[in-house]
């Protein structure tokens, strides 16, 4: 060999037929654990767990095969493990009252029964293998063994409709030929999600069509944009076709890509954008015109409008009953309409106790339908009989809107029912002022005397509490993320004292049109004192963002705990809890202030495990009804979606439909979209299938809670909310003790100190985009802060 030269390397030796074997094993055993955590990546569930616990999820994986014919899982048995198919096909059959029948079918990559691995729910479908099926299995007890169920990050259902002030813009309207009239009506009377909000007779078809007006769309514009927010149209489409495009991932201001997904096509007579008149939500899809196309358009405002008339009529109705209330002559006609809107309807069954002979009273009532006896001193003095047909009324306690006095006879129930307007002497004080000052003023020709605005005046924290200013705290971490803002940990660097505190951007309150509704929220929060309320301390009003300093409640929220603890279907925490919430309603109504945003995302836990209502973004001082549909989808009641005007029965509802949930795991009236969930609740819970857990008081108790009609609601009859505290299902719960506090709570949080935040799971990445906000100079903000 040369110098300089290089011998050729020598050949790696070959490895023994049984290191060969090993080296494919492993490959193998790679490629499987790679197909685990793709297949565990499209499932929402495992998306809800931080990314480095997914490896632990694919360990827990357990391999299983079935053949042709094998039933995997059966409807009604209680399920506790969830399934990703890796190949093969199965079919998923329902047992309806026709039998059973074949609604889907599953392949690879598809997954069933993720919510076993949080609860015990008995399985809502069969699903039976039609060919050799390999799927990975994993069981709940492993899932909590490892801990993943405490790990679970999940994104709260969020509110809709709250706070919009910004009017849609509409413009004249266009004359229609009988042919347009034709196809606008057909479109209407066709789609069933506006049947659903609204009973479409002849005279509202009429009205909507009257205020229609058409617009030319070109090729490839875009008449909808996912994720807007200016969402105050609905369209009937006169010529021309529109495809609908869902894209996850898009943003609102690049929609239109190459992965934009075709979901559906409008083609003439069709219509779309029927979400937007109910409430203001941002939108879901992209509607784009393929050719050119004509369209009738209607917008919100003007499509509730149209709602509220037959409202309209009702409040002129009872305006005719109060001219003929002799002590309520003074008032102008525009106070009387003040206190026909403010009035509330109720229904007395036979031998009811309507007033009593003796007793104060501060009750006035027209009955417009029924029969009762008026009773002196034990002997009945007069029987009136009123019928709304003939437009015959009666009153009786008119002069308890004047003054205290016992009343002089007793009113009993002599029909079968009896219906009656209701008004009490301090909602009229509210709406007025006191009667009698009215009256004085009109007998001597003077002003009435200045009223004092309720809310603004109510809504002031105590002067001389200690003041907290915004310098003199500092932040320990994030509690959450919302599409306003957050919320986070601070302390106060002198006494040690941490606060919750909730930022909210002031470039979305403007966009969206909230400014009156986050002024509201302060006032609010300043009325109410209540162990189950949170409390505010401060406001604070920065450049691009307002303040407000709350207790913080570490113990987390009912939503999560229930969900990691897996608390649902105990009688026992559903009781302590929703108790929490009938005292936060009681002290709420009793100031005239409805909630209607009722959800355990909205429930907190203190550091001992008693509950607090928190939130009041879509809280309302009301007298009487009000019009604005908000809240959230599977809390609304019926007369929400049917924009008829609600009261603060709308509270009763959602703790019926809170009560399902905390029992089963799922709210009664579920779906994933919310047209699907207003058609169920239209039908009511009378269609819905209770779970065993719910059989006998606590299924009568919710079935109270969720009538249809609000006035038939339990707390909204006579007994008020008396009866909720009297009913079965609560008969050995001590309702005094559990309001002073004095009941050991059933589940109680871990919290080692005021600065530990391990009861919230919230990341940087969940918070909103920054919205800049540019001050329009016109002050809307100038009162908010309370200390700087």
């Amino acid at each position: 060999m040369g110098c300089g030269a290089s011998a050729a390397p020598e050949a790696p030796p070959e490895p023994p037929a049984h290191d060969r074997s090993k080296d494919k094993k492993a490959d193998g055993r790679l490629e499987e654990y790679q197909a685990r955590m793709k297949f565990l990546d499209q499932v929402p569930l495992m998306k809800r767990l931080p990314k480095d616990e997914h490896p632990i999820v694919a360990e827990a994986c357990e391999a299983c095969e079935f053949q042709p014919g094998d039933t995997i899982i059966q409807q009604g048995n209680s399920g506790d493990a969830f399934y990703v198919v890796r190949s093969g096909e199965a079919s998923v059959h329902v047992n309806t009252n026709a039998g059973r029948e074949q609604v889907a079918s599953l392949k690879g990559g598809d997954y069933f029964g993720e919510n076993a691995l949080l609860r015990d729910e008995p399985r809502t479908a069969t699903i039976i293998a039609t060919t050799r099926l390999l799927a990975f299995r994993i069981r709940r007890d492993k899932f909590q063994e490892l801990g993943l169920n405490l790990k679970l990050q999940f994104a709260n259902r969020k509110a809709v409709g709250g706070g919009m002030k910004m009017p849609s813009k509409s413009k004249p309207p266009t004359p229609k030929s009988p042919d347009d009239i034709e196809l606008i009506t057909t479109a209407l009377q066709s789609n069933e999600n506006l049947a659903t909000m609204t009973t479409l007779d002849s005279a509202r078809l009429q009205s909507f069509i009257e205020v229609m007006w058409k617009e030319e769309v070109q090729a490839g514009e875009r008449i909808i944009v996912e994720g807007d927010l200016q969402a105050d149209y609905f369209y009937v489409v006169a010529s021309g076709e529109f495809q609908i495009l869902v894209d996850a991932d898009a943003s609102a201001e690049d929609s239109l890509n190459q992965t934009d997904k075709v979901v559906n096509r409008v083609a003439p007579g069709g219509s779309f954008g029927e979400l937007a008149l109910l409430y203001f939500v941002p939108r879901a899809a992209t509607v784009v015109a393929a050719t050119e196309a004509t369209v009738w358009v209607i917008d919100r405002g003007n499509f509730k409008n149209i709602l509220m008339k037959v409202s309209d009529s009702k409040i002129k109705e009872y305006v005719r009953y109060l001219d003929q209330v002799s002590i309520l002559d003074a008032l102008l006609a525009e106070e009387k309409r003040q206190v026909a809107n403010a009035l509330v309807e109720m229904h007395f069954a036979i031998d009811d106790l309507i007033i009593q002979q003796g007793e104060p009273g501060n009750m006035f009532y027209i009955m417009y339908e029924g029969e009762v006896d008026i009773i002196k001193d034990s002997a009945v003095v007069a029987t009136l009989d009123a019928r709304s047909k003939s437009g015959t009324v009666h009153f009786f306690g008119e002069k308890a809107l004047l003054e205290n006095d016992v009343r002089t006879a007793t009113v009993i129930v002599k029909s079968v029912d009896a219906k009656c307007l209701v008004l009490d002497r301090e909602s009229f004080n509210l709406l007025l002022g006191p009667l009698k000052d009215i009256i004085e003023a009109a007998r001597e020709g003077r002003e009435r005397p200045e009223r004092v605005v309720p809310g603004a005046a109510a809504g002031c924290l105590a002067k001389d509490r200690p003041r907290i200013k915004r310098s003199d705290l500092k932040r320990v971490g994030l509690l959450g993320c919302g599409g306003f803002g957050a919320v986070e940990l601070w302390e106060h660097l002198k006494s040690g004292q941490t606060f919750a505190l909730k930022a909210i951007s002031k470039g979305y309150i403007v966009k969206t049109g909230m400014q009156e509704s986050i002024m509201n929220e302060k006032y609010i929060l300043a009325m109410t004192n209540s162990y189950f309320i949170t409390k505010l301390f401060e406001t604070f009003n920065g450049t691009q963002t307002l303040y407000f300093l709350l207790e913080p409640c570490l113990g987390g929220e009912l939503y999560a705990t229930y969900i990691r603890k897996g608390l649902y279907g105990s009688e026992r925490h559903c009781r302590f809890y929703t108790s929490g919430v009938v005292f936060a309603f009681e002290h709420m109504h009793q100031r005239r202030i409805i909630y209607r945003d009722l959800k355990p995302e909205n429930l907190l836990l203190t550091e001992e495990g008693h509950l607090k209502l928190t939130d009041m973004g879509l809280a309302k001082f009301v007298i009487g009804k009000t019009y604005t549909t908000c809240g959230t989808p599977d809390y609304f009641a019926p007369e929400l979606i049917a924009s008829t005007g609600h009261t603060n029965a709308v509270d009763w509802w959602t703790l019926g439909i809170l009560t399902f949930e905390l029992m089963s795991g799922r709210p009664p009236f579920e779906s994933a979209y919310p047209m699907q969930i207003y058609a169920k609740v239209t039908k009511g819970i009378s269609k819905v299938q209770f779970p065993p857990a719910m059989k006998g008081n606590c299924k009568n108790l919710i079935e109270q809670l969720l009538k249809n009609d609000p006035v038939e609601r339990l707390p909204m009859k006579p007994g008020g909310v008396q009866n909720i505290k009297q009913h079965k299902w609560f008969s050995d719960f001590d309702w005094e003790a559990a309001e002073n506090l004095g009941l050991t709570a059933p589940y109680k949080p871990t919290v080692k100190s005021k600065r530990d935040l391990q009861n919230f799971v919230a990341r940087k990445e969940d918070a909103p985009r920054h919205l800049e906000y540019i001050d329009p100079g016109n002050g809307w903000d100038k009162d908010f802060a309370t200390s700087y």
